[in-house]
Formats: structure tokens, C-alpha cells, sequence
């Protein structure tokens, strides 16, 4: 496939993920994954398998995400590629999740937060941290959710009004136990 197609395909992968068609995006992305693989371009091809898996989890396929997503965390880790390495890693987390696989899944979660954390990626180390505390709570493991959910919080360079206000709240629990 010519680099001129394969950016069309990706394209349309885009646009499909986009107007909601999820399975359509993911049998793009899919596409474009081989594609990148058969010219050697591993990374690409982990990009695309990552949002293959994105769309795959929308188009409520958790197992077919999970395998989607299997192996590109290496690919970004050997390239160098902290940030891409943790999102896959959320990405796998995310799939574990839906498949009801919590304990892996919160293990995922906080391997991902600890590499966006390394990676001064304070926004998505938040959102994931915000994530993990929700599996937490399923679990019933609420203070350990609501301690992750206020590192997640007071990480943020510039949090928004709510984010504000949710870490103020959250500062009431400890005042209750002396921290």
C-alpha cells in the first residue's frame, strides 16, 4: 500500500471513529495497522492498534480491545515513548476493566499514572488517577480511591473550577483524621 493510501486509510479511520461508526473505525485502524507493520513501521502500527482498541472499547467489544492493544506497550518502551507507553497501557486497563477483571486492571492503572507521572503528563496522570479511584470504588476499597483521586487532583498545574472545588472536598476526610 502506497504512503498516500495508507494516510487515506488513516483518514477514514479518523472520520468513522469520529461520526460514532466505532467498528467501522476499528476495521480502519486495523487496516492501517497491517499496513504500517508490512513497511516495518512498528511504532505507527502500535499507534493504530491503540486506536483500534479505543474504538474497539466503544463499539463495546472489550476482548477484541484487549487484543487489539496486546504488545504495543513494548513497542512504545523500547522507541523511548513514555507517554505512549502509559496510554497503552490505559488503553489495556481500560479493556480489563470492561471485561470485569478489576484487580488487573487497577494494577494496569497505576502502572500507566506512574509513567505519565515520570512523563510530566500532570492532565492525563489526573484523568487516569480520576479513572483508577472509580475501579477502586467498585471494589470497595473507597479510601484508597479517595486518595488516588486526590493525588490525581492536586497534580494539576491549572485545574479547572471544578476540579478546585472536588480538591477542596476532598481535603475534608483528612482533616477529620489529622493529615
Amino acid at each position: 500500500m502506497e504512503i498516500k493510501d495508507l494516510n487515506q486509510l488513516v483518514d477514514e479511520a479518523k472520520n468513522a471513529y469520529e461520526k460514532g461508526e466505532y467498528k467501522n473505525a476499528a476495521i480502519s485502524f486495523e487496516r492501517a495497522t497491517e499496513s504500517y507493520r508490512t513497511i516495518d513501521d512498528f511504532l505507527l502500527a502500535a499507534e493504530m492498534a491503540n486506536n483500534q482498541s479505543v474504538a474497539l472499547l466503544q463499539a463495546n467489544d472489550a476482548h477484541a480491545a484487549l487484543k487489539a492493544v496486546q504488545g504495543t506497550e513494548e513497542v512504545f518502551q523500547q522507541a523511548g515513548e513514555g507517554v505512549k507507553q502509559a496510554m497503552a497501557i490505559g488503553n489495556r486497563a481500560a479493556a480489563l476493566e470492561s471485561l470485569g477483571q478489576l484487580e488487573e486492571a487497577e494494577n494496569a492503572y497505576l502502572l500507566s499514572a506512574d509513567l505519565l507521572k515520570k512523563n510530566g503528563e500532570t492532565d492525563l496522570y489526573a484523568h487516569v488517577m480520576k479513572t483508577l479511584s472509580a475501579v477502586q470504588v467498585r471494589q470497595g476499597k473507597q479510601l484508597e480511591a479517595l486518595t488516588n483521586m486526590r493525588a490525581g487532583i492536586e497534580g494539576l498545574e491549572k485545574p479547572s473550577l471544578k476540579q478546585r472545588l472536588l480538591k477542596k472536598l476532598l481535603k475534608i476526610p483528612y482533616k477529620f483524621i489529622g493529615q
